[in-house]
């Protein structure tokens, strides 16, 4: 049977932290890790540079809990994966079809993981302030054991440790001067408006993409979540640049909130 997209709640509402769906159905894969598939979620997949969401799914009508470990995406669905608090009430999951389930993210993990993505975005306005704009953002790693974000194109070597204080100088006076952080689902000319007036070539020309504009910065595509203003991103280090076969790495860590 063919399964209905998940709706993405946190495409609207990046701050909400509980919700309510209607559970769906149960999903073994090959690798003998468990997943329940929703008909709508609060919980963020793995991709686009951020990591996944952990949290708690508990099913309205019994005591039967699911703790989230992981939650990845498939052809618009999203699998949420984890285990039940008590193993042995798996074999109810059958009557509990078509159900509501209680949803709750982990607030901790979905804050950290919002401000260490919202810095990589702030990051390509910096670069273009210091001088670097010539550098085309590529891809951003915001998992929190080593943040980064990646550039196409190289600068010279000797150029690294001023280009580096001048960087982090101007990200923090970004975030110090803050903003709010707006998120729309645009039509595709919309969409490359605000981006500047145009879009990257992954984006369809019939597509509706999801922007996310931080402050008065032009925006960008991304599905991910984000803080709601820039200013609490918070301190924000520069540790490493790496330039080398037509690729710049830009390194970051954040203030511990």
């Amino acid at each position: 049977m063919a399964l209905s997209p998940t709706k993405l709640e946190y495409y609207q509402q990046m701050s909400k932290l509980e919700s309510n769906a209607t559970f769906i159905s149960y999903f073994k894969g090959d690798d003998g890790r468990r997943a329940l598939i929703l008909d709508s979620t609060i919980f963020h997949p793995q991709g686009g540079g951020q990591p996944a969401d952990t949290g708690l799914i508990c099913f309205a009508d019994s005591a039967l809990k699911f703790c989230v470990q992981d939650v990845r995406s498939k052809d618009g669905v999203v699998f949420h994966y984890g285990v039940f608090e008590d193993a042995s009430r798996e074999a109810e999951l059958e009557q509990e079809k078509g159900k509501q389930v209680l949803l709750y993210v982990d607030e901790s993990r979905r804050k950290l993981n919002s401000r260490l993505h919202s810095a990589g975005h702030l990051l390509d306005r910096a670069m273009q302030k210091v001088g670097l704009g010539h550098l085309v953002p590529a891809k951003g790693y915001h998992f929190p054991d080593g943040p980064y974000v990646e550039y196409k194109g190289t600068f010279p070597q000797n150029e690294f440790q001023n280009k580096q204080k001048e960087l982090e100088l101007e990200a923090n006076a970004l975030i110090s001067r803050g903003g709010k952080v707006l998120v729309a689902v645009l039509t595709y000319e919309e969409a490359a408006e605000l981006c500047g007036g145009s879009l990257p070539d992954y984006i369809a020309k019939d597509s509706t993409p999801r922007i996310v504009k931080l402050g008065d910065n032009l925006g960008c595509p991304c599905g991910g979540t984000h803080v709601s203003d820039i200013s609490e991103i918070m301190n924000m280090k520069v540790s490493q640049i790496r330039s080398k076969k037509g690729l710049t790495k830009v390194f970051y860590n954040l203030e511990v909130n």
